[in-house]
């Protein structure tokens, strides 16, 4: 039997989670799980708050099982899973800001999402001669959301960052609370931009399976044209915006003309250049007419061919090479350890994509690779970009090869269940669980990828010089807003 199929066998399943199953477990059980999980035998997945209670999703990183672990907490405790296991700590500091449980065992116990207590936040103690602390942030230079970075360094050299996000905490997980269906998607639509389609599309799929409601076959298939069009519009933007980092414009400068273009062609064909609201719980708010199938046909074409000559660039050129490869390691057993997703895992040597390892139609029958390299620099993730780029731009042309005839919508859902779901973004798997009652969201949780990734962040910038900061965070790009919620 696998690990979480023994977890949950211990405990009392619960009937109202369909696909993925969940049981009421105790201390003991909660206890075990979390040592599978510092073993390195099951992988966390997000650990989220309830009414006095606390939910853990797990996954088999062989059979890549999902289960989720709900321990009772009346009196506003359970003991802390970030023990035993770090990538949790954030997520209980997070919970604590938002329900007031505690974590009992918890080793950092600052508050995360809340900042009430202003300019008094502890950061962690430095101690050594020579080494001074550079600041940076909330306010960048660029047009960008904020965060803070508070680096310790011995000349150039990093030996410590410690990140304090959080500032643009908005209480989703509030406002999901009693919402129609139909806002609800436009909330979860909104919880970070550059992944509108990913989330939309996981929102929608766990409505649908908490209300056993079956999209329409061509809605299916034009959500995973509208993903794969996400997908290489990002990758384009962070494929240049890298370069630029290494001042290198030119690849920026034609990046962005791609990516413009990727994103007129959203515009035209569903509306809106983001693509936000076209993705509704039972299948899709508009479709996609001839002239705007064949507009996309020829800019695939046109994108590979000129992103070919940009990778080939890339690859030739000496000053790239020098900032990129052996910058900003990240070492394939912290990525592991993690669960990192999308291009950061995958750069490290955690082949995990939701498409392929979850699965999730059309992409059940849809053939496509997931690229994978182990060197874990900033070069790595880079080339994981392109591949992918070259994988999404292969799967468009067998969407529309293929797509299915017939109607886009199969009614709006309405009753009661739960359901969870992971879809893959861009940027990696997003989680959304969701409780239903008579209609309404009851209660939501999203889990970005970022979540796990920004911890990561400050693994890889240590022994690097300040400059090549830039380079490590731009090649991870980890989302603000989906993580501060």
């Amino acid at each position: 039997m696998s690990h979480i199929g023994s977890l949950l066998d211990e405990g009392r399943r619960m009937l109202s989670q369909r696909l993925v199953p969940r049981a009421l477990v105790n201390r003991t059980t909660w206890a075990r799980g979390t040592a599978l999980l510092a073993a390195g035998d099951l992988a966390l997945l997000s650990i989220w708050g309830d009414v006095w209670q606390v939910h853990m999703a797990l996954l088999e990183p062989t059979d890549h099982a999902v289960g989720v672990l709900t321990l009772p907490c009346p009196d506003g405790q359970f003991p802390s899973v970030g023990l035993l296991h770090p990538p949790a700590i954030r997520l209980e500091r997070a919970i604590h800001d938002l329900f007031g449980y505690e974590s009992i065992g918890l080793p950092d116990t600052r508050g995360w999402l809340d900042h009430r207590e202003g300019t008094n936040y502890a950061f962690l103690p430095v101690e050594g001669d020579g080494l001074h602390q550079i600041p940076v942030g909330p306010v960048h230079a660029g047009i960008i959301e904020p965060g803070h970075f508070r680096f310790t360094c011995d000349g150039e050299t990093v030996v410590r960052l410690e990140e304090r996000l959080g500032y643009v905490h908005k209480g989703v997980d509030e406002l999901f609370a009693g919402l129609p269906l139909e806002q609800a998607a436009r909330l979860a639509c909104r919880v970070s931009g550059d992944s509108a389609v990913a989330l939309s599309i996981g929102f929608a799929r766990a409505v649908e399976d908490a209300l056993r409601v079956t999209p329409p076959p061509r809605a299916i298939w034009l959500r995973a044209l509208m993903a794969e069009m996400e997908r290489i519009a990002n990758h384009l933007g962070d494929f240049g915006a890298i370069c630029n980092d290494a001042s290198f414009t030119i690849i920026l400068a034609h990046c962005a003309v791609l990516r413009e273009r990727m994103l007129r062609a959203a515009e035209a064909a569903f509306g809106h250049r983001l693509m936000m609201d076209q993705i509704v719980p039972g299948g899709v708010a508009v479709d996609l007419d001839p002239q705007n199938l064949a507009a996309i046909v020829g800019l695939v074409s046109d994108v590979r061919a000129r992103f070919a000559t940009l990778t080939k660039l890339y690859d030739e050129t000496a000053s790239l090479q020098d900032r990129t490869v052996t910058t900003g390691i990240l070492k394939p057993e912290l990525a592991q350890r993690f669960g990192a997703g999308g291009y950061v895992g995958r750069a490290s040597g955690r082949a995990f994509d939701a498409r392929k390892h979850i699965g999730y139609a059309p992409y059940d029958v849809l053939v496509f690779e997931v690229p994978v390299l182990s060197e874990g620099d900033v070069n790595a993730r880079v080339w994981i970009r392109a591949r992918e780029i070259e994988q999404s731009l292969a799967l468009i042309e067998q969407i529309l090869r293929d797509l299915p005839e017939g109607d886009t919508m199969a009614g709006a859902p309405f009753g009661s269940g739960e359901a969870l779901t992971l879809t893959e973004a861009f940027r990696g798997d997003v989680l959304v669980w969701l409780r239903i009652s008579e209609g309404r969201v009851d209660r939501c949780h999203i889990r970005d990828a970022s979540w796990f990734q920004w911890p990561l962040l400050e693994a890889v910038i240590e022994g690097n010089i300040v400059a090549d900061f830039p380079l490590c965070n731009k090649s991870f790009n980890c989302s603000y807003s989906g993580h501060d919620l």
